[in-house]
């Protein structure tokens, strides 16, 4: 439990998402933050930093960077470039 200010994060964002605007514009956002998740998760499974991740798919730290602080709207090619440097296969659906 992540507790700032003496209030745990989850009853912060219970109360923020009783606001329908607010709400929605998680869900719209929900494609981002999971990808972003993903791509974090693997490249910390596989101990490997920013810089070493940027060396392997021929791209700058400071783009790996912005992509995993939601700054970035990678293209499909990016993401399978990505996805190849982290031993991966970009799969993607419509649910």
């Amino acid at each position: 439990m992540d507790v700032r200010n003496g209030v745990p994060w989850e009853e912060v964002e219970a109360e923020l998402l009783k606001d329908p605007e607010t709400a929605q514009a998680v869900k719209d956002l929900e494609p981002e933050y999971e990808i972003v998740k993903e791509i974090i998760e693997a490249r910390i499974q596989q101990g490997l930093t920013q810089e070493e991740l940027a060396k392997r798919i021929g791209t700058r730290q400071s783009n790996i960077s912005r992509l995993e602080i939601g700054e970035a709207n990678p293209s499909l090619r990016f993401l399978k470039k990505l996805a190849a440097g982290l031993g991966k296969e970009l799969h993607i659906s419509f649910r």
